[in-house]
């Protein structure tokens, strides 16, 4: 009977169902003895909210609590359902990990020959000398699948940031990384450095929707070189050009028929004030209510939802024609973590659906200060050459003035 339930097991874990992942992590605190804690966050998307996968673990795994059973995040029924699960993992010492999704299969008709899936995260917990403490991962996170008309070029800015004040990069998968087998980028789709896609399709036109399968990988580079020591002493160099760690991000972009108009607003939503910008930042505090406002408007079409991608217990409404609103509560677990929440506005025309550009922010949640400084700090160095050292002239003129030494300082450019 054993082996019976076992090969149904197998069987059906060989459906085709998968549209991708994603997994970010963050270091808890280190102890004494040299032991520490990390907090894995990871999205599982199928086609159906009760299939999963197991996310299997190499090297020092230690021991591990499942924090968050897999909760459903959002769902179009009958396409796909993101699901949000947490681990925590307690290592006997800094000595980072891999973990890795693997199997299979793809949703159907994967036209770049991506078959069977492979996601991997190195995750990094060595001491780092410029921040004194572990290494953060980027974070990201997006819908399962995007929808983009045939005929329509289109640049999706993706939201990835670092907490740690790191460069984030991406690219797509590699078979040197073990991230993917077979690594087949999308035609369509472009991925530059700086975490954007250009979608260009040289098909003029189709009657049915075309899938391809995105594998990407995303890493965090220092921005000046930096020492990583092990828990026993050891240490290594990493320099600008050196990823620290690197995180998967994978879903499905299905390329839908041709729309009469690629004009933001006329089939394609058009987002409206008060809407946040693309990659903007907010900051939350504990149990406090975070609302995301959010309008959009067709004039062709008819506006009919919003998906969204998050953290999973992020609540929707509609308090009206093409409007909406994001409401997230953090607990005390989230606090000191940055989380992405990312969103797109979806349109009916002529039983095809279309989905608004992507808009993502991120949230960073804790007790925080807006200190108002009068005067100014002048400064020869630049936000994009010298971050680190005009970080550090601030920090010093701020201790100066009587702020606390242990503060965090973190730069942005306005407008």
């Amino acid at each position: 009977m054993f082996l019976l339930v076992l090969s149904l097991l197998v069987s059906g874990s060989q459906a085709s169902h998968f549209l991708g992942t994603m997994m970010t992590y963050y270091p808890v605190e280190t102890q004494t003895n040299g032991s520490v804690s990390v907090i894995l966050r990871y999205k599982q998307n199928f086609v159906e909210c009760s299939q999963s996968v197991t996310w299997n673990c190499e090297g020092n795994c230690g021991s591990w609590t499942r924090m968050l059973p897999l909760t459903k995040v959002e769902e179009v029924s009958g396409e796909w359902c993101q699901t949000e699960g947490v681990i925590t993992h307690q290592l006997p010492n800094n000595t980072g990990f891999q973990t890795k999704l693997d199997g299979g299969l793809w949703i159907d008709n994967i036209l770049n020959r991506i078959v069977y899936w492979r996601a991997v995260a190195a995750v990094e917990l060595r001491n780092r000398s410029d921040i004194g403490k572990p290494n953060t991962s980027p974070q990201t996170t997006i819908l399962p699948a995007l929808r983009v008309p045939v005929n329509c070029p289109r640049t999706i800015n993706l939201l990835a940031f670092d907490p740690d004040g790191d460069e984030v990069k991406c690219r797509y998968g590699n078979a040197a990384d073990s991230e993917c087998n077979p690594c087949n980028p999308p035609p369509v789709l472009n991925v530059s450095s700086s975490c954007s896609l250009t979608f260009s399709s040289s098909v003029s036109n189709t009657s049915s929707e075309l899938r391809y399968a995105v594998q990407l990988v995303v890493e965090d580079f220092p921005r000046q070189t930096i020492t990583l020591t092990e828990t026993g002493g050891s240490q290594e160099v990493k320099t600008t050009s050196d990823a620290i760690s690197k995180i998967p991000l994978q879903f499905a972009l299905k390329v839908i028929p041709e729309v009469p108009s690629c004009a933001e607003g006329s089939y394609v939503a058009r987002f409206l004030p008060p809407t946040p910008d693309n990659r903007a930042q907010k900051f939350i505090q504990v149990n406090k209510v975070l609302e995301i406002n959010i309008r959009a408007e067709a004039t062709h079409s008819t506006v009919t939802g919003l998906l969204f991608s998050g953290p999973h217990n992020v609540s929707k409404s509609s308090p009206g024609s093409g409007s909406f609103t994001l409401s997230w509560t953090p607990t005390a677990a989230e606090s000191g973590q940055s989380h992405p929440i990312c969103f797109v506005v979806e349109t009916s025309y002529n039983y095809n659906t279309y989905h608004s550009e992507l808009r993502c922010v991120a949230v960073t949640v804790g007790n925080y200060y807006v200190v108002a400084l009068r005067g100014r700090i002048s400064t020869s160095l630049s936000l994009e050459n010298d971050y680190d050292a005009l970080v550090k002239q601030i920090k010093d003129e701020l201790t100066r003035r009587g702020l606390h030494t242990g503060m965090n300082v973190r730069l942005h450019r306005m407008g």
